[in-house]
């Protein structure tokens, strides 16, 4: 093999290593300022047609592994509503953008998934846009570091945290189900939070856990109308979430067994697999995506 293939084979050195450049930024961060800059697949994912003439919905795309998973769908052919905050609509233009470079429709939707109302807007919207939903990706999350521990957690944080991560994905979930034909999938983002922990992600952490039960639970429940429920769990990426929500990202990623974070293009394959009709035997399952950190 060339020593130029080997290279990029080589999971520990084909992308960044820390140490990172200092970067904060106020939440809910940005790829343009990132250093370095993030990887979706732009110039490496090709996709089969594995998800040919699919419809997905995918809450937070706008960035990081959202916008990684958008731009694979839509590669492979599916058509991809996502959401974004608001505010994070220059954002959403990048991934839309994307989508519409690979042939694909692309319909980008300002939702705040902590309110019922807008989850029963965005569901309705995408049956006004596609019809049905053949997959669904539960990817919104918040999280804010909290280094000084549970005391410095305020209600109002706590809040966020589980409205967004677990209320969202919950609405989104129920809402959709009717308008999934048999074959149907959804995938969730969890963490590897949800097995270790780190201290001063506790609430972040604590939701992760849930995901993964509610994942579990909820493959139990709909198998009968031939719909698959799984999750994935990536350990560090580097996504915009990162340098907005943490207070020191210099040596993000390096405790992994690679020494460096993954990026938003190396998450997107295990989101494809799980909703071609490859998987179509898997269910309640979690892919682990963590860069090698040892899992019970």
């Amino acid at each position: 093999m060339p020593e130029e293939n080997q290279e990029a084979r080589d999971p520990g050195s084909k992308h960044p290593e820390p140490e990172f450049p200092k970067q904060e930024q106020q939440h809910p961060g940005w790829t343009g300022p990132m250093d370095p800059p993030p990887d979706h697949g732009e110039e490496s994912y090709r996709g089969s047609g594995l998800l040919r003439d699919l419809k997905a919905v995918l809450t937070g795309g706008d960035s990081g592994i959202g916008r990684a998973v958008a731009l694979a769908f839509a590669r492979e052919g599916a058509d991809v509503l996502f959401t974004h905050l608001p505010e994070e609509e220059k954002e959403a233009e990048g991934t839309r953008q994307l989508i519409e470079d690979a042939g694909r429709k692309a319909v980008a939707v300002p939702c705040d998934i902590r309110e019922e109302e807008q989850c029963r807007r965005l569901v309705e919207r995408a049956v006004s846009e596609f019809g049905h939903i053949d997959i669904l990706v539960n990817n919104a999350a918040y999280q804010m570091s909290q280094p000084e521990g549970i005391g410095a957690i305020t209600t109002e944080q706590f809040d966020r945290v589980m409205r967004t991560n677990l209320y969202g994905m919950f609405w989104v979930s129920k809402m959709s189900l009717p308008h999934m034909p048999r074959g149907g999938c959804i995938i969730n983002s969890t963490s590897v939070q949800a097995y270790k922990p780190s201290p001063h992600l506790l609430d972040y952490a604590m939701t992760k856990g849930a995901i993964v039960t509610f994942t579990q639970g909820l493959a139990q429940m709909v198998a009968s109308d031939g719909i698959r429920v799984n999750a994935v769990a990536p350990g560090p990426v580097w996504t915009p979430l990162i340098p907005a929500t943490m207070p020191d990202t210099a040596e993000f990623g390096k405790k992994s067994l690679f020494g460096r974070p993954a990026q938003p293009a190396e998450m997107a394959p295990a989101y494809v697999f799980l909703a071609s009709p490859q998987a179509g035997y898997i269910t309640a399952e979690i892919v682990n995506a963590t860069g090698g950190t040892p899992l019970p």
